[in-house]
């Protein structure tokens, strides 16, 4: 399994149009084929904090993710609602295998 954790840290603003807009995306990329699991997280302490979980079933599948129209839609929609870049980090899941 190919996952990354992506950090969002988004103007205070923003957090109701941000998360419209992870919603959107979030139902879209469910159903794609090789995605596991596509979870938005806001932080307890800092709701402008937001982790995205995105889990595929290989690292093609997530590049083919990042070609989607939603996930276009998605990234051009919120490049202003941002603080600062995100940062996306790649991991190898090991648990649970496929």
């Amino acid at each position: 399994m190919h996952t990354t954790i992506v950090h969002v840290h988004v103007k205070g603003d923003d957090i109701v149009a941000f998360i419209e807009a992870c919603r959107a995306n979030h139902e879209a990329s469910v159903q794609e084929p090789g995605n596991r699991r596509f979870d938005v997280l806001q932080s307890a302490d800092a709701p402008t904090r937001f982790v995205l979980y995105e889990a595929y079933a290989t690292p093609e599948d997530a590049a083919a993710h990042k070609q989607t129209e939603h996930y276009l839609q998605w990234r051009d929609a919120v490049a202003d609602m941002m603080a600062e870049a995100r940062q996306g980090i790649p991991y190898q899941g090991l648990f649970p295998a496929d």
